[in-house]
């Protein structure tokens, strides 16, 4: 079995109070969910499935609160924030492969995209196929400017698509002007 290596920070406790910038994408940078028209994002059935997906993440989470997020055509982008509640610390707690831990950020994405990942196969009758690209981006937000500067970058994306390196058509650019 290939040994894989993990891109998250080793020893940092994602389930530890705080604010989070995560980034999924769809296997092969498909754009599944719709595209941008003038500027805003235009969801298909299959987006409006992500964007309520992410919702219920928070519903179903007592220790979570949902800030800006946006569906792109290929991929996502979320904050999430990680609340402390009561009064009691607990020990911190690390994420390894095959022990998830409630709460975290890893256990939180991976339980998000699956779920999409089951409704949107259930549509399309596509059984096990794979939806999302194998990891994600995350990043740990450190103070209220960044936090500031990350909401603006979510909301500002579906006006960026034209120039978006997520975007096929400026990837297929890019390469043309290589070759």
């Amino acid at each position: 079995m290939k040994n894989r290596r993990s891109i998250r920070l080793r020893g940092y406790d994602y389930s530890q109070a705080g604010a989070y910038f995560v980034t999924v994408c769809v296997q092969g940078r498909e754009c599944l969910f719709e595209n941008v028209v003038g500027g805003k994002m235009r969801l298909n059935e299959y987006g409006h499935i992500v964007a309520g997906e992410w919702t219920k993440t928070a519903e179903m989470r007592d220790e979570i609160e949902l800030d800006e997020f946006v569906v792109m055509p290929n991929h996502f982008h979320g904050i999430v924030i990680v609340v402390c509640r009561g009064t009691a610390r607990r020990a911190p707690t690390v994420e390894r492969f095959g022990k998830p831990v409630s709460g975290s950020i890893p256990t939180i994405t991976r339980s998000f995209k699956s779920a999409v990942t089951k409704r949107i196969n259930e549509m399309r009758r596509t059984p096990g196929v794979k939806l999302w690209q194998r990891n994600y981006y995350e990043h740990t937000i450190r103070d209220e400017p960044e936090l500031n500067r990350i909401r603006k970058y979510i909301a500002d994306n579906p006006a960026k698509w034209e120039t978006d390196r997520e975007n096929p058509d400026v990837v297929a650019e890019i390469k043309k002007a290589v070759l």
